[in-house]
């Protein structure tokens, strides 16, 4: 019996490759989304510096100037905050599509998966048929050559 060959070995190979590729892609988008909130966080650590640092100087006692340096300073931080949530929101937007794409590329190659499956349990059970009746040809042809010696005896 000849070996077991799938005719679609190649395009499961292919769908198999962009399935891989777009995991990669999806990983490198989800470590840019990490990066991202954790570049957030900083910031937020440093403006509530900032607000620490506010918070002490109004209670020592400051000049107008450094009031004004202060509100200047949280207030670009709050915007760069804002700022960098929004690339954080469009990296999220990336990120989902990117998982749609890698949820629809596993369908499609679990599909090609499954019928390879299929036709590999089609296939041992033609093997398996094709031994059985090797044996019961076997076994009838030597039950017949037995005959014939006993005949001849």
């Amino acid at each position: 019996m000849k070996r077991f060959n799938y005719r679609l070995e190649t395009v499961l190979t292919y769908k198999t490759q962009i399935l891989d590729n777009l995991k990669t892609e999806h990983a490198a988008i989800l470590q840019n989304v990490n990066r991202k909130q954790e570049e957030i966080r900083g910031l937020n650590r440093e403006l509530l510096g900032f607000e620490n640092d506010f918070d002490q100087a109004k209670t020592a006692g400051a000049a107008i100037e450094h009031y004004r340096l202060f509100d200047m300073c949280i207030g670009r931080m709050e915007e760069i905050i804002d700022e960098e949530k929004e690339r954080l929101k469009e990296l999220k937007q990336q990120e989902n599509e990117k998982k749609q794409q890698v949820i629809s590329a596993k369908v499609d190659t679990s599909k090609f998966e499954k019928l390879k499956d299929k036709k590999y349990s089609e296939y041992q059970k033609t093997v398996l048929k094709a031994d059985e009746m090797f044996i019961e040809e076997f076994v009838s042809n030597a039950a017949l050559r037995l005959r014939h010696q006993n005949r001849g005896s």
